[in-house]
């Protein structure tokens, strides 16, 4: 997009994160781009091809707020004129210190994005839009009542690393209720099935729609949690629903929730990405929004790449005069947020591609010498890989990307699949 590479020589932004693999949705050489991030072994290489990324050296990983109060990363930033900052997930403290430094943060504000994340502001928030969740309610855990089938228990918050519950027997509910008896929690019925997820993109003149990928959900080997997203599969997603007997429906269901969650947004003043999940029901016959995500989503910078090669193996021309020109995600979430014009423009279509994530797991907990041997043999089997140096249950410590998909159907691994999981687990 010839707009936003003039607009950052003029415009230079920042990205500052923690994870650096969460910033490489732009090519590394464009100009006015720069990051800053942890040194780690998986970003030290390429740091040392791209003089625009700074990579800070510490003890342990440090927090993108953490980042941002080092005396060299605020120095590098008055080195520059007059950059925008950009963080994947903003928070109050970030906030405080970009007032503080002068630095203009491009993230739409915090507190924002918590009302529309958070899963009992996010029902208010939703106002009559909320007909598109589950049936659910909302009251103190000590007036739940045990109905005798499975149920959906949320706080507003993770709790204890647990933000999201299967209720599936009454002493599960009442170990709660003596725990947090006074405590507001959302009830949802529970809907088996699918999970799918789309980034999309708020601009001021387009809401852009996002492809949709298969959300890989509480997949052994790769987490012990039944509802933790470990990957995305783009090519099954595809293949559900063109095979659906009601597969266009579906689609359309989940457009208008885009769309109308879309607007939403930008009335309140957002730009850039937000993500949807819905969950298909096991018989097909309706979708429900299950969560929306008031960030960056962790996918997005792998359907960027996909993004990339789709165009490039098109031999199409970035900026054709035509009534859609292609973009990738991330630079639709970047071009939004610097307030460009998106009109005509739509996100590149991606027919095929996966990722998946092992996590440290509280069971089995990976050290640094074996999270590189497994890494290396993935790469060896021809797959892309990033590697993590974190150490609390529930992190990422091996992303998987593969340009076929990986899963055959619902919570089942194809060959392809299979393969990875045998090298992650050796």
């Amino acid at each position: 997009m010839l707009k936003l590479a003039e607009a950052l020589v003029s415009r230079p932004v920042v990205y500052v994160t923690r994870d650096i693999e969460r910033a490489l949705g732009l090519p590394l050489n464009t100009a006015g781009y720069h990051i800053i991030s942890n040194e780690t072994p998986f970003a030290k290489p390429i740091a040392e091809k791209y003089p625009s990324i700074l990579l800070v050296k510490s003890e342990r990983l440090l927090d993108t707020h953490e980042l941002l109060a080092r005396p060299e990363v605020q120095s590098y930033l008055a080195e520059l004129a007059t950059p925008a900052v950009l963080v994947f997930k903003p928070t109050r403290l970030i906030e405080r210190l970009a007032a503080r430094f002068g630095w203009r943060l491009l993230n739409p504000a915090a507190d924002l994005a918590g009302r529309v994340e958070e899963k009992i502001s996010q029902v208010e928030w939703l106002g009559a839009l909320r007909k598109y969740l589950p049936p659910h309610e909302i009251l103190p855990a000590r007036l739940l009542a045990w109905e005798n089938k499975p149920f959906i228990l949320q706080f507003n918050r993770a709790h204890t690393g647990s933000g999201t519950l299967l209720i599936t027997a009454a002493g599960e509910l009442s170990t709660i209720q003596s725990t947090y008896p006074d405590r507001p929690v959302r009830r949802t019925e529970y809907v088996p099935g699918p999970m799918f997820t789309s980034n999309n993109v708020v601009a001021d003149s387009a809401i852009l729609h996002g492809n949709i990928s298969y959300q890989i959900t509480g997949l052994p080997p790769y987490t012990d949690q039944p509802f933790a997203t470990v990957g995305n599969d783009w090519g099954y997603a595809r293949e559900f629903f063109a095979a659906a007997k009601n597969g266009e429906e579906l689609l359309s269901k989940y457009r208008e929730i885009v769309d109308k969650v879309g607007a939403k947004l930008r009335a309140d003043g957002w730009k850039g990405l937000f993500g949807i999940d819905v969950a298909v029901r096991e018989d097909g016959r309706d979708l429900y929004l299950i969560e929306i995500n008031a960030r960056q989503p962790a996918s997005t910078t792998y359907e960027s790449k996909l993004q990339e090669w789709a165009f490039s193996a098109s031999g199409q021309e970035t900026d054709r005069k035509s009534a859609a020109r292609p973009i990738t995600t991330f630079a639709a979430h970047l071009a939004s947020l610097l307030g460009l014009d998106l009109t005509g423009y739509e996100l590149i279509p991606v027919a095929s591609g996966a990722q998946i994530i092992r996590r440290q797991t509280a069971a089995r907990n990976l050290d640094q010498d074996e999270i590189a041997g497994r890494g290396e043999k993935l790469r060896a089997a021809g797959y892309t890989v990033v590697t993590y140096a974190n150490s609390k249950p529930g992190t990422d410590l091996i992303r998987t990307q593969s340009r076929e998909q990986i899963i055959s159907a619902h919570g089942q691994l194809n060959a392809r699949g299979k393969e990875i999981a045998n090298l992650v687990s050796l």
